[in-house]
């Protein structure tokens, strides 16, 4: 039986234990470029013990930031510092991660401690945004422009050249960012997909776009190094996507080279009632895991050692996604290995945090 601190293997690569720092918007970037603080927040994690270490969402092109600080792959000239950054998480034990996204009709807002409103251009924002469908997220957000097949295409392109410099950089694992309400989660949601065409309607075609997206970046990708999605399993609402729908894509999914499935939720419209409380998720990792036959990833509010090995030794997850967990103690997985009774991970340079 698996437990929280037991190796795991996907592909060529080996992480040291099942926890991972789970994607977390910094708001730190000036025109998508890392610097010194994503270098001290990232390689701290990996001084923290975990696993793996993602960065935050990186977007694929200057119009898919959520705001105007988020980092950014969309140039060869972002590659530097990130490399930088892979080379010391590696250093120091993790596996270095990066999640590639596109914000879609959510882009061009204020970071969350200035609002998080819609920004115009006189504001560091831009326009056009792009969507599915021309659906604003809510009434005070700009309506975006649909996508049309040549855009698409261009969305593609984005992503594969994104993955193609994070190979560059040196990061072993990849997570195409599907859910929240996102751009690849835009079009797999009959809330925010009503286009005519074939990439919406049915299933098939609500699922075309993400798909394709998996299939060219593995592609490019390595075949000896991970290849993750991550999806809102549900959207909490009425006629919009389901736990049914996420099992029968992370079945597709797995057949286009898909290792896990990253189980979030939610993101998609403002406003609904989400059953928040511990753990919350895990429910929709432990479906798809069994039902997809699919490694998945468990997160949402998963706080204590005991918690998340118990979600690793039932079988609900592969690997726990910790954030705000991190957030607040980056040495949570050095804890919780003492509290859980395992071999120490502290480095030699804090053995007397053992005294």
């Amino acid at each position: 039986m698996a437990h929280l601190f037991e190796p795991f293997k996907i592909r060529e690569v080996v992480f040291r234990n099942r926890i991972a720092v789970s994607p977390m918007c910094q708001y730190s970037s000036t025109n998508g470029y890392a610097n010194d603080w994503h270098v001290i927040h990232l390689a701290s994690r990996a001084v923290g013990g975990a696993g793996i270490v993602f960065t935050e969402a990186a977007a694929v092109e200057p119009r898919g930031r959520i705001s105007p600080q988020d980092l950014g792959i969309w140039s060869d000239s972002h590659i530097e510092t990130l490399a930088k950054i892979v080379a010391l998480i590696h250093n120091f034990g993790a596996v270095a991660g990066i999640q590639l996204a596109h914000a879609g009709r959510k882009a061009s807002t204020a970071k969350p401690s200035k609002g998080g409103k819609a920004l115009d251009e006189s504001q560091e924002g831009w326009r056009p945004l792009v969507s599915s469908s021309a659906i604003a997220f809510s009434q005070d957000s700009p309506v975006p422009e649909a996508l049309g097949l040549e855009g698409i295409q261009e969305v593609i392109n984005a992503f594969v050249e994104a993955a193609k410099r994070s190979l560059q950089a040196g990061f072993k694992v990849v997570e195409i960012h599907a859910a929240h309400g996102y751009l690849l989660h835009q079009f797999l949601s009959p809330l925010s997909n009503q286009r005519q065409d074939d990439y919406g309607g049915s299933f098939e075609n609500r699922t075309r776009l993400l798909r394709e997206v998996v299939q060219a970046v593995r592609e490019v990708w390595p075949q000896t190094h991970p290849l993750w999605v991550r999806i809102s399993a549900t959207d909490w609402a009425d006629n919009g996507w389901d736990v049914e729908q996420s099992i029968a894509l992370s079945d597709k999914l797995k057949s286009l080279g898909v290792d896990l499935i990253d189980t979030s939720s939610g993101g998609i419209i403002p406003g609904v009632n989400i059953p928040i409380k511990p753990g919350y998720q895990t429910q929709f990792a432990e479906r798809i895991r069994r039902e997809a036959n699919i490694h998945t990833g468990a997160v949402g509010l998963i706080t204590s050692p005991e918690q998340a090995d118990e979600i690793i030794r039932t079988e609900v997850a592969d690997i726990v996604l910790l954030g705000r967990e991190l957030l607040r103690n980056p040495y949570w997985p050095h804890l919780a290995a003492k509290q859980l009774g395992h071999d120490k991970l502290w480095p030699v340079q804090y053995d007397r945090a053992w005294l």
